[in-house]
């Protein structure tokens, strides 16, 4: 195998030469303490950076076998050792002087707070250590400069390397908190459905974030931990925590009130975050939800393919049919019908809507309003008229925040106002309020609500393929998918953690379009999650370090969002 020496020698000649000449590079390289594989070269300063892995062992990387003990444990050592080697190839960029395109950069895709399968960094249960990063293989112009790449390769990837994966590098604490976070975390979640809940937050919990596009927990000196009332507290055993105290949030039909900037929202998005492992220090470690809760909320300009949205709404005006409804230009309820019936069809039982986010028209028609439009002249079942249906009758259970429709007060099983950060169980005072202050509002609940069957997909509407390219999957941002000739917006999908799992998405999406294991939607995300199973190369042939793992939720709801989509 090639050495070092033999690199630096091969660089020197390279000097001055076409850019094109990198690539007699690929392959491998041994280094004194580890193998350096150059798995694809760039064929141009400005074109996508060059990958490049390296596989340790456990006695090269150091790690002791409590770090990857299991699968749980492994995952949290993976995220923590990516987060570490990301942030140094940030710091040693920042330091290289402006050069061509990408020249000089070394880039690892960052996990986050988030712990969750990832490609970046991966780490077996027998140790064995896999991390794969990109690197701007410098140039002058579109001529290769060799002594730029002498002082990468040589120098700045293996100092890195050193100080980020090597044995020697790893502060053992940190690792053994990342690791048994991350267990204790799964160990929290793996109990809910045993004690009939939908979702735990410990005491002390930090949820309010640094602001909407930075995900860390809130520093301020005043900032209040989440402290459970007495009522919902429940104790819970995690291997390495111990007794874990915190607020159980049961099955059923829970509303989140209070006033304006006192922490409702706050708490539903640490749920529907919930679904996700975090990192240590985050401040929501320990808050864990069913990792079948969608976020659901008014979309308006959505798409809609076929999809039952007449238990909310019927009769439309014309006698258009809402069986199998379709729409490019989505309202605010026909989206928010769609995106819970579209959960449901997932096999998501918990369902996660704010207020603030929702169609009013869609939540409740009051008192007034029903005298004024009748029954007959509005298509709109509201949701409060279904939600104790779906509890009772296909066990889906709901969190609900609410500010200012009091309407819902005779449906809930639970309410929890928060005060100043701080959840109080209020579920008495409510009902006595509930009965004191009737709002005289009729049912409008016409027919049972029943289940639709599961849509079926024309494959000839999931294309990835653009131009002579068989798949074309590209993530601009954190929020946009561009699949074959298609742009799928994702805003309004707050429950996805950013570009690598996007992409995975995307790819997934892909895979499943060519596999075509069957056209039933349940049916397909079985199948393209039993895949995922298999690992994440399964559906990223060309094996980056730039995806990451996701649930049925996210792969059906950008499915659903793909404008070209048409069902059978």
């Amino acid at each position: 195998m090639r050495d070092e020496d033999r690199l630096r020698s091969e660089l020197g000649r390279l000097d001055g030469r076409g850019y094109k000449a990198y690539k007699d590079l690929t392959g491998s390289w041994a280094f004194k303490r580890f193998e350096l594989r150059i798995d694809h070269v760039q064929g141009d300063p400005f074109a996508t950076p060059t990958r490049v892995s390296v596989t340790l062992s456990p006695e090269r990387s150091g790690l002791p076998p409590s770090a990857y003990a299991n699968e749980a444990r492994a995952l949290g050592t993976a995220a923590h050792l990516a987060r570490g080697f990301s942030a140094e190839a940030r710091r040693s960029t920042s330091r290289t002087h402006d050069r061509t395109g990408h020249s000089g950069e070394i880039r690892m895709q960052d996990p986050g707070q988030v712990v969750l399968e990832q490609s970046a960094v991966q780490l077996t249960t027998e140790g064995i250590l896999e991390a794969r990063f990109t690197i701007g293989l410098p140039a002058r112009s579109r001529r290769i400069d060799g002594t730029g790449a002498i002082e990468l390769l040589l120098e700045r990837v293996p100092t890195i390397l050193a100080g980020t994966l090597l044995a020697g590098a790893h502060n053992l604490a940190k690792v053994e908190r990342s690791a048994a976070t991350n267990e204790d975390a799964e160990a929290l979640r793996s109990e809910l459905a045993a004690r009939s809940l939908v979702a735990f937050v410990a005491d002390g919990s930090v949820l309010p974030r640094r602001s909407g596009v930075d995900d860390r927990p809130f520093d301020a000196p005043a900032v209040t931990p989440c402290i459970s009332p007495e009522t919902l507290r429940v104790r819970i055993e995690a291997p390495n925590q111990g007794t874990v105290l915190g607020m159980g949030i049961p099955e059923g039909v829970t509303l989140v009130v209070g006033g304006g900037f006192h922490g409702k929202s706050t708490l539903l998005r640490a749920l529907q975050a919930g679904v996700w492992n975090h990192a240590p220090n985050d401040g929501r470690e320990f808050v864990v939800t069913r990792m079948d809760a969608a976020k659901v909320r008014a979309e308006e300009g959505r798409s809609i393919a076929g999809v039952d949205i007449s238990p909310f709404i019927d009769g439309l005006p014309g006698g258009m049919s809402t069986a199998a409804f379709s729409t490019p230009n989505a309202s605010g309820s026909t989206s928010q019908a769609a995106a819970i019936m579209e959960a449901i069809e997932t096999g998501s039982r918990l369902l996660l809507i704010d207020e603030d986010t929702s169609a009013t028209n869609f939540m409740i028609r009051d008192r007034r309003m029903q005298a004024l439009v009748p029954p007959e002249g509005e298509p709109i079942t509201p949701f409060v008229d279904r939600i104790k249906e779906l509890r009772d009758d296909h066990g889906v259970s709901t969190v609900l925040v609410l500010g200012g429709s009091g309407d819902y007060l005779d449906v809930a099983d639970l309410v929890i106002r928060m005060d100043a950060y701080v959840p109080l169980d209020v579920t008495s005072q409510a009902r006595a309020t509930a009965e004191r202050l009737p709002t005289g509002r009729k049912m409008e609940a016409s027919a049972a609500l029943s289940l639709p069957s599961p849509r079926r997909i024309e494959w000839s509407s999931v294309d990835p393929g653009r131009g002579r390219r068989r798949v074309h999957v590209k993530t601009p941002d954190d929020r946009t998918l561009l699949f074959g000739s298609s742009t799928i917006d994702l805003i309004a999908l707050e429950q996805l953690t950013g570009r690598a799992q996007i992409r995975a998405i995307g790819l997934a999406l892909a895979w499943a379009a060519e596999a075509r294991t069957d056209d039933h939607v349940p049916d397909i995300l079985d199948a393209t999650m039993d895949a995922l199973s298999q690992g994440l190369d399964t559906f990223d042939e060309f094996k980056t370090g730039d995806v990451a793992g996701f649930r049925r939720q996210e792969l059906a709801a950008i499915l659903n969002r793909l404008r070209s989509l048409r069902v059978g």
